[in-house]
């Protein structure tokens, strides 16, 4: 400001000094001519020395200022010829060349950033302080199973119907929770924040422990398995034999021993079914590694069509096939798929007997004289077979262990159809999932990897 008035005084007493030297034209040779000649004079070079001297400065400060309101750490201030004023200079253009360099680095470090996070394995969800989600990876999209096309900024996770959805959508500030969904995938999901400008921003990490939580499981029961098979089946060996001397030594005495031939046959029957019993836990760890070959799957099921008939029909279950027109080119391994098929039709039939034949209101056209009802239905896009039935239903509760090892809601079971179920699946690179639904239905469905066609 005070630049200001001391220029606008130069130009005052410039143009004072012009004004006398007109009002004394006349008087060219007298002292005050001189004067009035010479303030001119002064007063011009005042002009030339304020403008070189604060004026060139001043506007090359005012150009800094603008660039730096602009972002623009490109361009550079020239030189005035001012010694102050080029020191001055230079260190607003070393201070442009560091913000330039930090941008740079910045833009690269978020650019290396963002490939990070697109290709990153873990699942990223990105919260607004609403928890609405602002962005979302590859990783976290096929997790949450959403679509590539489908727009997701301005969601809350709770508008998602998916089970991992709803369980990220209960995380509280900091925790980090194992969740295990009852599609036998587990995610180990942790809720954080980040700062930025100043203020903590929410967000969601989503790491996928299935395959290392399922090898890592597998080792200890493969070990435990192992063991104790080994050793119930020498001690059954040994018990075995003592039993079939004895019975050998008795039977010369029928008669007399006939009670004692009673109980030696029930020992044997029992040490049979425990060798029975050990084997079956035995024969999970001993599944052969699938054999996939390209097939039609309407074609499989037609071919397995009588024989899981007959599992329900003896307890008075409809079995239907819904089959898709379209013939579904897969990858199955035929014989481990129909066992699969074999327990999950079991499954279903064991269900609807847990439940009172009077308490079907899920499905109103139930067969007249049946149970329940068992419908086997394909799909082409995707692949997938859905297994529905109208038994005693899952709870979430009971959902989120099905798949656990040895896990199962049966009185006298041993939870190894599932396990198998889910072993065998898996080596499919299937994605299922096993649930009762707000209509009172079970549903298993199978999705299959599609099978591109040359």
């Amino acid at each position: 400001m005070r630049v200001r008035w001391i220029f606008i005084l130069i130009i005052m007493m410039l143009v004072a000094s012009i004004v006398t030297s007109f009002m004394i034209s006349g008087e060219n040779n007298s002292i005050v001519g001189w004067i009035a000649r010479l303030s001119c004079v002064l007063a011009l070079m005042l002009m030339v020395i304020f403008y070189w001297k604060i004026m060139k400065p001043l506007r090359s400060i005012t150009n800094g200022v603008n660039l730096l309101r602009a972002q623009d750490f490109s361009s550079r201030l020239a030189h005035v010829g001012q010694r102050e004023s080029d020191m001055i200079i230079d260190m607003f253009n070393r201070m442009m060349d560091s913000l330039k360099t930090e941008r740079l680095r910045m833009r690269e470090q978020n650019h290396f950033l963002d490939l990070l996070i697109d290709v990153s394995p873990m699942g990223i969800v990105i919260l607004d302080d609403n928890n609405r989600i602002t962005g979302v990876n590859p990783s976290a999209r096929t997790f949450l199973e959403i679509s590539p096309d489908s727009p997701i900024p301005g969601l809350r996770l709770t508008d998602i119907d998916t089970q991992l959805a709803q369980s990220l959508s209960r995380l509280a500030k900091g925790e980090t929770v194992t969740v295990r969904l009852s599609d036998s995938m587990i995610y180990r999901c942790s809720r954080l924040s980040f700062m930025d400008k100043g203020f903590a921003h929410p967000f969601i990490l989503i790491e996928k422990l299935t395959e290392e939580v399922m090898k890592a499981e597998k080792k200890s029961y493969e070990k435990v398995i192992r063991v104790i098979a080994h050793e119930v089946n020498n001690t059954m060996a040994g018990v075995n034999s003592m039993l079939t001397t004895a019975e050998a030594i008795l039977n010369e005495n029928q008669e007399k021993n006939a009670d004692i031939l009673e109980v030696i046959n029930v020992c044997e029957g029992r040490c049979h079914d425990m060798s029975s019993f050990i084997t079956a836990y035995a024969n999970v760890v001993k599944i052969p590694e699938a054999e996939l070959i390209s097939t039609d799957l309407n074609e499989q099921l037609r071919r397995w069509e009588i024989m899981l008939e007959s599992l329900c029909l003896g307890h008075l279950v409809s079995l239907e096939f819904h089959l898709s027109s379209n013939n579904i080119p897969v990858l199955l391994d035929s014989v481990l798929m129909e066992q699969v098929m074999i327990n999950i039709i079991k499954n279903s039939v064991e269900s609807i007997d847990s439940r009172h034949a009077g308490e079907f209101q899920s499905v109103s056209d139930t067969p007249v004289g049946y149970k329940g009802r068992i419908i086997v239905a394909t799909s082409s896009n995707p692949p997938m077979i859905t297994v529905t039935d109208n038994g005693a239903g899952i709870s979430d509760e009971t959902a989120s262990m099905l798949f656990s090892p040895f896990f199962s809601t049966k009185v006298n079971g041993h939870g190894i159809g599932l396990l198998f179920i889910s072993e065998v699946l898996h080596k499919h690179g299937c994605r299922f999932s096993l649930s009762t639904a707000a209509d009172g239905l079970t549903r298993f469905k199978i999705a299959f990897s599609p099978l591109l066609r040359p």
